[in-house]
């Protein structure tokens, strides 16, 4: 059961998780960003037109009365000619600017564009690694439960202070609080057991518990106990 709990907290699908959710976040930042300049260009632009209009309009209405007359006065009518020229001036200003904008506009939405398909390939890569881990630990816990009804049923007549004293160890040691002594040697701290305490478990009876005097765990006899 310890291994099945190591195996359900270090599934590498939790570290790829917590990486994708990291690039997903500056992505999503990025992506906000690019939106947001977007939509400031798209208001610059559309402020850039409106700047545009009335001069255009102004200009119109003085090329209109010089056209038709209508300003006999020569001082007057060399004025307006000088407005509608410096008009001119001031609307291919404007012009310029406001094709810069519009180009500014074009790369930014290309890269909001690229940005947002980034973020959707890592949103479509989270679901899928999320789905994966999610039938991992399903799977686990499955054995777990199994596992755990079986223990259930061995453990069911164990003396309870020895139940107890298991867990104590078990929490203590890595999950492991009891290991077999296969060939004079405790497989939970690999140390081999000296030839006094080797002596006193051979002569233990068969429901006595046995202790490793190094790690404290319990120890299971078998014929390859070396006793």
């Amino acid at each position: 059961m310890a291994q099945l709990r190591h195996r359900r907290a270090n599934l590498p699908e939790h570290a790829q998780l917590a990486k994708l959710e990291a690039e997903r976040e500056k992505a999503s930042a990025a992506l906000v960003e690019a939106e947001t300049r977007v939509s400031d260009l798209e208001i610059a632009q559309r402020q850039a037109e409106a700047d545009l209009e009335p001069v255009r309009e102004r200009r119109r209405r003085n090329q209109e009365r010089v056209d038709n007359g209508s300003v006999p006065d020569a001082k007057a009518l060399s004025s307006l000619v000088d407005e509608i020229q410096h008009l001119g001036r001031r609307i291919s200003d404007l012009e310029d600017a406001e094709l810069e904008l519009m180009e500014q506009l074009e790369a930014a939405v290309a890269d909001r564009d690229k940005l947002a398909a980034q973020d959707a390939e890592l949103a479509e890569r989270t679901k899928e690694v999320a789905a994966r881990r999610d039938d991992l630990v399903a799977g686990l816990d499955s054995q777990l439960a199994d596992q755990s009804t079986r223990r259930d049923a061995v453990t069911v007549d164990l003396p309870q202070p020895l139940l107890a004293s298991y867990d104590k160890l078990r929490a203590g040691h890595g999950g492991v609080g009891a290991a077999e002594l296969r060939n004079r040697r405790c497989t939970g701290c690999q140390l081999e057991v000296n030839a006094a305490d080797l002596r006193t478990f051979a002569a233990a009876a068969e429901d006595d518990v046995l202790r490793c005097e190094e790690c404290g765990r319990i120890l299971i006899r078998t014929i390859n106990s070396g006793l």
